[in-house]
This record gives C-alpha cells, sequence and structure tokens, in this order.
C-alpha cells in the first residue's frame, strides 16, 4: 500500500512598495480547474501572453499589470521591438479568440546580468505601446516576492503552447495547455544541471515544459489568487526522467522589476509551500496503525 502526501501552498500578502496590482492581481474569475495535463479552459489563464516574434508564436509570457510583460531573456537577444506583437486573452493559436486583444511592444528590457551561457537571471520585462483594459480573459498575476520558499514535491502549475514533445508540435487547433508539476529542490535538480540561487526547478516524467514554452510562468494558488513562481527558461528534452524543467526564481527579482516599472507596480505576494495538511496527517496515522499491527504480529504470533 502506498500514501501519497497532499502538497498545499499557504499565501500571505506582502506589503510591498506600492503594489497597486493588488487588489486585481491573481484572480481569475473563469478558472475552476483543479487537476491538469490537457487543453486549458477559456479564460482559466487570464495573464497568459503570447509573444509573436516575427509572425509566429515565440515565447509565452504573463501579464503583469497593465502595460507590461514577464517572460524570459533568452527570447530576445535583440532588443529591437520591431515584428513583436504580444496576444492577451488568446487561447488558440490556429483559431480565431474572440476575447483576446494585441499590442506592440514600445520597450525590451533584459535583466543586465543575464548570462545566455549559463541561462542565469534569464528574465525580461515587455512594455506594451498601450495599456490593456482587463476583463475575466485579461488580468494580471500577482508575483512571488523576496522571501518565498517551494517546497520539494509541492505541486505547481505550467501552461503554454510549446510542443508537446522535443521536435512534437501541440495538434491543430494549439490550444492552451495546463499541466501540474512537483517541485525538485535544487540540492536534486544539481546533479542534472549547474544551478543557481536565482533558479528553481520542477517536473516530472512525461511533464515538463517544453520548445515554445520559455518565458511562461510557473504559478501557485492558494484560495482565490495565484502567484507566479517561475519563468520558464530552460532543460534538457522535454520531460525526461532526471532532468526535471528548470524556471528563473521569480521572487529574486523583486527589486529589480519594481525599479523598471516605477508606478503602477505589480503585486507580490509572499508564498510558502509545504507538505504537511491532512496528507501529511494520513501518513502519520497510516505509520501509527502499521507499528501496532506489527506489535501484535510479534505478540500473537512470536509468542
Amino acid at each position: 500500500m502506498m500514501i501519497k502526501l497532499l502538497g498545499f501552498v499557504l499565501v500571505t500578502l506582502a506589503a510591498s512598495g506600492s503594489n497597486a496590482q493588488l487588489d486585481v492581481c491573481g484572480i481569475a474569475p473563469l478558472n475552476t480547474r483543479i487537476v491538469g495535463g490537457e487543453d486549458a479552459p477559456a479564460g482559466a489563464w487570464p495573464w497568459q501572453a503570447s509573444l509573436h516574434i516575427n509572425g509566429g508564436h515565440s515565447c509565452g509570457g504573463t501579464l503583469i499589470n497593465n502595460q507590461w510583460i514577464l517572460t524570459a531573456a533568452h527570447c530576445f537577444q535583440r532588443t529591437s521591438t520591431s515584428n513583436v506583437i504580444v496576444y492577451l486573452g488568446r487561447r488558440f493559436q490556429q483559431q480565431p479568440n474572440e476575447n483576446e486583444v494585441s499590442r506592440s511592444v514600445s520597450e525590451i528590457i533584459n535583466h543586465p546580468n543575464y548570462n545566455s551561457q549559463t541561462q542565469d537571471n534569464d528574465i525580461c520585462l515587455l512594455k506594451l505601446s498601450t495599456p490593456v483594459s482587463f476583463t475575466n480573459y485579461i488580468r494580471p498575476i500577482c508575483l512571488a516576492a523576496t522571501g518565498t520558499t517551494y517546497t520539494a514535491g509541492s505541486n505547481v502549475w505550467i501552461t503554454g503552447w510549446g510542443t508537446i514533445n522535443s521536435g512534437v508540435s501541440l495538434p491543430f487547433p494549439q490550444t492552451l495547455q495546463e499541466v501540474t508539476v512537483p517541485v525538485v529542490s535544487n540540492a536534486d535538480c544539481s546533479s542534472a544541471y549547474s544551478l543557481t540561487s536565482n533558479m528553481l526547478c520542477a517536473g516530472r516524467e512525461g511533464k515538463d515544459s517544453c520548445q515554445g514554452d520559455s518565458g511562461g510562468p510557473l504559478m501557485t494558488k492558494s484560495g482565490s489568487r495565484w502567484a507566479q513562481g517561475g519563468v520558464v527558461s530552460f532543460g534538457r528534452g522535454c520531460g525526461l526522467d532526471g532532468f526535471p524543467g528548470v524556471y528563473s526564481r521569480v521572487s529574486e527579482y523583486e527589486s529589480w522589476i519594481n525599479s523598471r516599472i516605477s508606478s503602477n507596480q505589480p503585486g507580490f505576494i509572499t508564498v510558502t509551500s509545504s507538505l504537511t495538511s491532512a496528507g501529511s496527517r494520513l501518513a502519520c496515522l497510516y505509520v501509527a496503525m502499521l507499528s501496532v499491527i506489527q506489535l501484535l504480529f510479534s505478540y500473537f504470533v512470536l509468542s
């Protein structure tokens, strides 16, 4: 018999900076999903952005206020804003999307210490040409604040339009995908990659981000509020055993993000994940029952 521990996430508000978005961030009115793995319903992830560079979907991103997108620096090796279009409220890549809007980009800000060799500081901000209005299908996500921790084994969500395996395109109509994956400790993940404290690992065999998901979010939820803890960065293959995906750890960049967005700043909240709750209590009860059974067996059979 096997007992599975049930992970949950505790979220508390962090009063950092002006945090003008705390009254609206992380709320997805149309998201009722509790399990993942396939097509995302319309409006489930209203902060998800599709970044088109030179005409096609290239990377994911997230809306963090009404005029800024968070994504990965490796998606923008150049900082020219020409031929960059951001789509919000999008569900399909190959069918009409009645709830979407599009914006050109007026500014691309890669982290000044981004290292294209190690992928350290793989994080980027895009400023939209004009602000967007919030709807049930277009809303900002909260960001994980400084001090946020993720316990190994706790579940997180990832979303995107990337390939479903290495070299295998998402089939028509290329619907936004969602999946839950467990966090992998940096200690365990370092056996596969060279990591820094700015990185976070998550994934398991067959469940992972892939090409085209870069720049998209790793997220957790408590109550009705979602927080982004990671930005899809790199990995070996997709869903390979022993090689989880690697994400830029958003909580390490609160100061940098706020230094670049001086007004209407994103909402930052502190996230603490753990493997306690009913699952651990059940596991403890199971262990106690095994001990009692062993004692009874010893008394009646071996005496």
